[in-house]
């Protein structure tokens, strides 16, 4: 195996400024830290990582803990974007997969102490309020996607879907909606919750009552075993007399089945109703003709925001504040127009 010493000495280097270099430690100057990485390039150097863990109790790895989001299409962008800051930032990524199970996770607690995992990423599939259970563990961590129950556990990042949900509704309203059905998400989602609050709070502020919004259910029951009312929700809407000129659907998938009941009428979109969602699903939003309007939610943000923070964590920097939401960007495609 190369050495640290084949590498010093083919860059005309000191051992100690090969280990800064690998270490990312400062006071080496461009020049010779092109020198020495071109020099761990040639010889095909690879640091030794158990050497460096005895050294510096630091095992430059951060640990993933999710539930179901490496395997879900919806929030893999969080992984992407925790890699992204990591490859970019030389720190290692280990991935544990809990499958919302309690037992596990508390198994996946204890391996990553054992491994002396420099700190936690907790992810979730969805956002949610949760509390981890770390037991006696104590490693630094940042929750994403997610938020604690009770304050004091762990700093934690959102999407803010309250934000997301009222750029959409001033956009129907600035377009010239009067008469806008809404068709929800299941009760129990948090950001259903916030998503129906925005709607209804940028309404009023435009001088709509309540009486001027449809809302409807369209989905309730437990997260992943929902029953679906989305279908004859949309149909029970667009027969009305004074049928909504513009639909908000709770998410992107449920845009689907509000298109087929509309096109099942014989409505065109937008023409005779436009529909917006939400999430920027692309394999929904862009597939759906016309394509979707929606709010995007920021996962790959998250991710490298949360990788970000829980770095400074470890360093040692102090967390302010404790909550952080990152904004839904609006994505304005084809199926609204004015009226």
């Amino acid at each position: 195996m190369v050495s640290i010493i084949s590498v010093a000495k083919a860059a005309g280097v000191s051992n100690k400024t090969v280990s800064r270099v690998i270490n990312g430690e400062p006071y080496v100057t461009d020049e010779t830290r092109e020198r020495v990485q071109k020099a761990i390039r040639d010889l095909g150097y690879i640091p030794n990582m158990a050497a460096r863990l005895i050294r510096s109790s630091r095992s430059n790895t951060f640990g993933i803990m999710t539930d179901y989001v490496s395997t879900t299409p919806y929030s893999v962008d969080i992984v992407r974007g925790i890699q992204d800051w990591a490859n970019t930032n030389g720190k290692t990524i280990l991935i544990a997969n809990t499958g919302g199970s309690s037992q596990r996770e508390a198994e996946v607690w204890k391996t990553f102490q054992a491994h002396r995992i420099d700190g936690v990423l907790y992810v979730t599939m969805y956002h949610r309020v949760v509390d981890p259970d770390a037991g006696d563990v104590s490693i630094p961590t940042v929750m994403i996607n997610c938020r604690p129950r009770t304050d004091q556990l762990f700093p934690s990042i959102a999407p803010d879907d309250f934000q997301g949900a009222r750029d959409l509704t001033r956009y129907l309203l600035e377009r010239g909606h009067r008469r806008i059905g809404y068709i929800r998400l299941n009760p129990v989602l948090v950001g259903a919750e916030l998503r129906l609050n925005a709607f209804r709070q940028t309404a009023k502020e435009f001088g709509l009552a309540e009486d001027d919004l449809s809302i409807r259910l369209g989905m309730k029951g437990p997260v992943g075993a929902e029953e679906n009312y989305v279908f004859a929700a949309a149909t029970e809407l667009l027969r009305q007399k004074e049928r909504p000129t513009a639909i908000m659907s709770g998410n992107d998938e449920m845009a689907i089945q509000i298109y087929i009941a509309a096109l099942s009428l014989g409505l065109r979109i937008p023409q005779d109703v436009s529909i917006v969602g939400f999430d920027d699903f692309r394999t929904v939003s862009m597939a759906l003709k016309p394509e979707l309007t929606t709010a995007a939610l920021p996962y790959h943000e998250l991710g490298f925001q949360g990788a970000e923070w829980l770095n400074g964590l470890v360093s040692g920097n102090n967390v302010d504040p404790l909550s952080r939401v990152a904004p839904c960007r609006l994505v304005e495609r084809t199926s609204v127009c004015s009226v």
